[in-house]
């Protein structure tokens, strides 16, 4: 870790204004308050929680967010600046954001001509006067004052004497903290620094801070620039939600501005939890998480080559730029058909398996591993299937059923729209000579035979009535094959406690999802000996 800075950093967020511009991002004003208090806990400095008066659901927010408490964030609403020729006194949107009853106000103002002349429809010292008086209103009004510089990077490159002056308004109305924003996403690093340089002089004791898209994909690039450059304030949002393609992403900015850069930050005693946090968020927001996000996201220190991995066991930094755990994250290894034993070994360490790596079987493990990937299963993806697959390699697990047969049948009943499934399954258990004939219905053939191979096992394995199956993806490996493709099943299954995925491949898709789901069992099966044990 590099060491410590004695300039500190504040973290602004606008997940909650706007992150829910972006495409299929949408909270409810009591999921604004629980992820205002969610930031709180986990140490950022401001929370913007949206625009007073644009629409009933911001309205709503500001009404229930009056009587809570933060222990350390601040609240911010955010609004513009006054209109065209219209006092600060008599502009109904500013009484709005005094009348949200937030410490801070955040307004934007025009920083290009462009915006200035052609959308706001106004001469170049009308737009300079519309930010002095509307600063100087909210100040008179007790509120501490973020003035946020919109399209500022393009309008400096434009007229950089207009976007100057623009600045000088907001400082000379009083403004707390100027905001220099990157709203295009297009400026690009070394540019962004020369202004931001520029910026600073121009400034002089008035702090600086940025805010950036990450429409180049700079997003985060930029905001680390800002900070070297002497801003003291980041702006962006939790997993880089926003319009587009969205904000500079503070799940990211966050750790490197503490463990890469040395800067102070609030929340840095609560890093460990990073990782939980943007999954919290996401969860709140609907959305899957990235598994490919840095930091935080599955696949940040996920190995899968044998070289890597092997490299990985015996020094964790040679192929990790951080410990995982820093950021609540862990190390994961990948079995694939790249695999070696090395990764075998350390897999199923992960897994809770203790395995020689010299092991005389590993050879003829890997042989069979490579060829199920090349049938089309994934064992990446799905340690309970590769967990089941150890335990029949190594440890002499065999199945406790056989199955004898199956049978799905679909009907679609066109003026009900309705769709009935029903599979018929023969299973023969244990030591039972008797077949266990069991019947099911479900809406469709995998929910069927899920719910006939449980009643087939009746009374022999009673744990597995806890088992459900939670989630189904289903993948055509082959184009160009039409109906003959082999399809990849992976399933998600439960019992109140865990979850785990197993997989399945196969020409015939109910076949693939057999598989899936015999693993599915044997996992719950071996646990539940493993438990006993």
């Amino acid at each position: 870790m590099p060491v410590k800075s004695s300039q500190h950093i504040l973290i602004y967020d606008t997940t909650l204004r706007d992150g829910t511009q972006g495409e299929g991002i949408s909270f409810s004003a009591e999921d604004k308050l629980l992820l205002a208090h969610r930031m709180d806990e986990f140490g950022f400095d401001y929370v913007e929680g949206g625009w007073p008066g644009s629409n009933p659901r911001d309205m709503e927010f500001f009404r229930v967010a009056k009587g809570h408490q933060f222990k350390h964030a601040k609240l911010a609403a955010f609004g513009s600046t006054r209109r065209a020729n219209l006092e600060a006194a008599e502009d109904p949107q500013l009484h709005q954001l005094i009348e949200a009853d937030t410490p801070v106000v955040t307004i934007f103002g025009k920083s290009w001509t462009l915006h200035v002349t052609d959308v706001l429809k106004t001469t170049l010292e009308e737009n300079l006067n519309m930010i002095r008086e509307s600063v100087a209103f909210l100040k008179d009004a007790g509120k501490e004052v973020v003035y946020d510089a919109e399209h500022f990077f393009d309008g400096y490159k434009k007229n950089p004497e207009y976007a100057l002056s623009t600045l000088r308004a907001a400082v000379s109305g009083g403004a707390d903290f100027v905001v220099l924003c990157d709203t295009n996403g297009g400026t690009q690093i070394l540019e962004f620094a020369d202004i931001m340089n520029t910026v600073k002089d121009f400034c002089g004791k008035t702090p600086l801070g940025v805010h950036c898209h990450n429409d180049c994909g700079l997003g985060v690039a930029l905001s680390l620039a800002g900070a070297e450059a002497g801003a003291t304030m980041i702006q962006g949002t939790v997993n880089g939600y926003g319009e587009r393609v969205g904000n500079a992403n503070l799940t990211s900015i966050v750790p490197n501005l503490y463990f890469k850069m040395g800067y102070s930050l609030a929340c840095e005693s609560n890093m460990d939890h990073l990782r939980k946090f943007s999954i919290d968020v996401d969860k709140m927001a609907n959305m899957t998480p990235n598994k490919k996000e840095p930091f935080v996201g599955e696949s940040a220190f996920a190995h899968k080559g044998g070289v890597h991995a092997n490299a990985a066991k015996k020094v964790a930094r040679s192929y990790e730029h951080m410990p995982p755990e820093k950021v609540g994250n862990r190390q994961r290894i990948l079995l694939s058909d790249m695999s070696g034993s090395s990764s075998v070994f350390i897999k199923a360490k992960q897994l809770g398996i203790d395995l020689k790596e010299k092991s005389p079987e590993m050879r003829a493990f890997l042989a069979k591993l490579k060829e199920l990937e090349n049938k089309g299963y994934e064992f990446e993806n799905a340690d309970a299937s590769l967990f089941v697959l150890l335990h029949q390699h190594f440890l002499g697990f065999e199945d406790r059923f056989e199955l004898v047969s199956y049978r799905t049948i679909s009907e679609v009943v066109r003026n009900s729209n309705t769709n009935i499934s029903e599979a018929v399954v023969k299973l023969r258990i244990e030591d039972d000579p008797k077949i266990q004939f069991s019947v099911s219905e479900s809406s469709g053939p995998v929910g069927a035979m899920d719910h006939a191979m449980r009643r087939a096992f009746g009374q022999h394995f009673p744990e597995l009535g806890k088992v459900d199956l939670l989630d189904y993806k289903v993948r055509i490996l082959q184009t160009g094959l039409g109906t003959d493709s082999v399809v990849q099943v992976l399933m998600k299954s439960g019992d109140g406690e865990e979850s785990w995925w197993t997989c399945g491949a196969d020409h015939s898709i109910i076949e693939a999802s057999y598989q899936a789901l015999c693993d599915a069992f044997r996992y719950k099966l071996i646990k539940e000996k493993d438990e006993k044990s």
